[in-house]
C-alpha cells in the first residue's frame, strides 16, 4: 500500500466537471500500472465515500475512504478500476486527467 504522501506525489484534487470534487493525475500512468489502495476502516453499512467489492468468496465487503482515492468519480467510460481494493490503470492516463472509475451496481 503506498502511503498518503505518496499518494499525494501522484494524484490532487480539484473541482471536477463530473461531481464535485475529483481526483487527478499529477503523473503519466501506463495501462495496467498500480495507482494505490483504497484505505480506510472496514464498514457494514453504505455511505459518501464507502467502496464496496466481492471478496474470492463472492462476499460483499466494505471500506469507508480516508486517504485521497475517495475523490474518484464515476464514469461509464473509466480509467481506471478497482481490483479488490487496489486501484489500476485500465488505459494510459496523462497528468492533469480526472481519474474515475465505474461505480458498477449497488451491492
Amino acid at each position: 500500500m503506498l502511503s498518503d504522501k505518496k499518494l499525494d506525489r501522484l494524484f490532487y484534487t480539484k473541482q471536477s466537471g463530473i461531481h464535485g470534487k475529483g481526483l487527478f493525475s499529477h503523473v503519466k500512468f501506463i495501462r495496467d500500472d498500480y495507482m494505490g489502495e483504497y484505505n480506510g476502516p472496514d464498514v457494514t453499512e453504505n455511505g459518501s465515500h464507502v467502496l464496496w467489492v466481492e471478496d474470492e468468496n463472492d462476499v460483499w465487503i466494505a471500506r469507508d475512504g480516508e486517504n485521497i482515492l475517495r475523490y474518484l468519480n464515476h464514469s461509464s467510460k473509466p480509467h481506471a478500476e478497482f481490483r479488490g481494493f487496489e486501484l489500476f490503470a485500465l488505459r494510459n492516463i496523462a497528468p492533469d486527467e480526472e481519474v474515475t472509475i465505474d461505480y458498477g451496481e449497488a451491492p
